[in-house]
C-alpha cells in the first residue's frame, strides 16, 4: 500500500463505512431499478420512497419525459463546450427568460448542476476586502463557493439573527456584506428568518442571496419559492435554485439584476469552464416549470400529504424539530442507531435516509423523511408505522 493509500485508509470516514458495511447496516449507494416515484424497486423489493427531493412528484412524468427525447432528438446528447464558447442553444436563453420571470428577477443563467451554480458564483461576488456571511447549517455548495473566495468569511448560529447582528457589526460599513443563506434547510427542514434578515440588510446596507433549492415547487404562488412566501422577492439580490427537485431534471440558475448576471456570465469559472446543461435536461426542466405553474393542484396535494404527515409523527410521539416543510427530520442521536433505522427500515419496506456528521452535529444525527405531491395518506401510515415499530425496537422512542 501506498502513502496515498495509506493516508486515506486512515480517514474516519473510510472506517465509518467500512465498519457499517461489516455490520450490515451500510445505507448509502443503494441502486433503484425504475423510475424514481413514491414507490420504487431496490435490492429485489418494493419500498415506499421518502428519501427523494423530487417534492413535485414529477420525475417520471410522461410530458416531461418526452420534452427531453424530442430535445435529444433535436440537439443531440450534448453541447460539447460550455455557455461562453459554442454551448448555448436557443432553448437555454428560453428557460433562463422563463427562470427570471418566476423568481422574479431581470434575468438568469443556467448552470449544468446547481452545486456549481454556488461553488462559482459565490467567489465572484466578492473579493479580498469584502464579506461573505453564512448561517451555519448552509448547504454544503456554499460553503465550498466561500471557501473559494477570497472575501472575508464569517457565520452566524442557525437562525439567530442576534448573532447575525453581532457578526455585521464587525464589518467595515464601506465594503461589500453579502449574506448567504438557504430558503429551506435541507436536513432539519427549517426556514430562514428572512424577514428579519431582510431588516438586518438595510439596517447595516448588506446584500442577500438566497438558496431556493428546497423551496422552488414547496412555497409561495405557483411554487416560487420562500422569498415569495414571504413576499420579499425585491429585497433579495440573488435568488438561486436547482432543477434536480421539482424541477424534475438536473441543472442549476441564478437570477438576479442585469447588472449581476452581465457580470456573472463573464466570470463565473463554472460557468465558462464547464459544459453546458444538456438538451434533455433542459428541455424536461422547462417542461416541468411549466407544468408546475399550470397545475396548482399540484402544490396543494404536496401540503395536504405534508400536514398529514407532520401530524401524523407527532401523535406517534417522533422528535421531528422545528421543521415547516416536506422535510420531516426524525430525530435518533445517535449514529449507530441512525444507521441501524436505515437499515431495517429498508428491510421493512421504507427508504429514508441518514443524517450525520458533518451535515449535523454528533448530538443531532436523524432520518430524513421527505414528501412528494404524489404521496397518499395511506402510504404515509404505512410508513409511520413501520417507523414507529423501529424506533421502539430501537428504544429512540416509547
Amino acid at each position: 500500500m501506498g502513502l496515498l493509500q495509506e493516508k486515506l485508509a486512515k480517514h474516519p470516514f473510510y472506517a465509518m463505512a467500512k465498519d457499517a458495511k461489516e455490520r450490515g447496516v451500510y445505507p448509502y449507494f443503494r441502486e433503484i431499478e425504475g423510475k424514481q416515484g413514491t414507490e420504487v424497486e431496490m435490492g429485489g423489493h418494493s419500498v415506499l420512497m421518502f428519501g427523494s427531493n423530487a417534492y413535485t412528484g414529477l420525475t417520471g412524468d410522461d410530458r416531461i419525459i418526452e420534452a427531453g427525447c424530442e430535445a435529444m432528438h433535436k440537439y443531440g446528447s450534448g453541447c460539447a463546450g460550455s455557455r461562453f464558447l459554442n454551448g448555448t442553444l436557443d432553448i437555454h436563453v428560453e428557460l433562463e427568460k422563463e427562470l427570471a420571470e418566476y423568481v422574479g428577477k431581470d434575468d438568469a443563467l443556467v448552470f449544468a448542476t446547481g452545486f456549481t451554480v454556488n461553488s462559482g458564483v459565490i467567489p465572484q461576488l466578492v473579493g479580498k476586502d469584502d464579506y461573505i456571511i453564512c448561517d451555519d447549517r448552509d448547504h454544503a455548495s456554499i460553503v465550498d463557493g466561500r471557501r473559494l473566495s477570497f472575501a472575508t468569511q464569517l457565520r452566524y448560529k442557525h437562525n439567530d439573527m442576534a448573532d447575525l447582528e453581532r457578526v455585521l457589526q464587525r464589518c467595515d460599513p464601506d465594503k461589500v456584506k453579502l449574506i448567504i443563506v438557504d430558503g429551506v434547510f435541507s436536513m432539519e427542514g427549517d426556514l430562514c428568518k428572512l424577514p428579519e434578515i431582510v431588516e438586518l440588510k438595510h439596517k447595516y446596507n448588506a446584500a442577500i442571496m438566497v438558496d431556493e433549492a428546497h423551496g422552488l415547487g414547496v412555497f409561495g404562488k405557483q411554487g416560487r419559492g420562500v422569498c415569495d412566501h414571504f413576499g420579499l422577492t425585491d429585497e433579495v439580490d440573488l435568488i438561486m435554485g436547482t432543477f434536480s427537485k421539482s424541477l424534475a431534471s438536473i441543472g442549476g440558475f441564478i437570477a438576479a439584476d442585469q447588472v449581476i448576471i452581465d457580470s456573472l456570465r463573464h466570470t463565473a469559472r463554472t460557468y465558462i469552464f464547464s459544459a453546458s446543461c444538456t438538451p434533455a435536461a433542459t428541455a424536461a426542466a422547462r417542461e416541468a416549470l411549466r407544468i408546475i405553474k399550470s397545475e396548482p393542484q399540484r402544490l396543494e396535494a404536496l401540503w395536504d400529504v405534508t400536514n398529514y404527515a407532520l401530524k401524523r409523527f407527532k401523535e406517534e410521539g417522533f422528535e421531528i424539530g422545528d421543521t415547516e416543510s416536506p422535510i420531516i427530520p426524525l430525530y435518533v442521536r445517535d449514529m449507530e442507531k441512525t444507521f441501524a433505522v436505515v437499515a431495517m427500515a429498508f428491510e421493512a419496506g421504507v427508504f429514508i435516509n441518514p443524517v450525520i456528521p458533518p451535515a449535523c452535529a454528533p448530538s443531532d444525527t436523524l432520518v430524513r423523511y421527505a414528501l412528494m405531491a404524489s404521496h397518499t395518506h395511506e402510504q404515509v401510515d404505512r410508513s409511520v408505522v413501520i417507523l414507529k415499530k423501529v424506533f421502539q425496537q430501537l428504544g429512540i422512542i416509547e
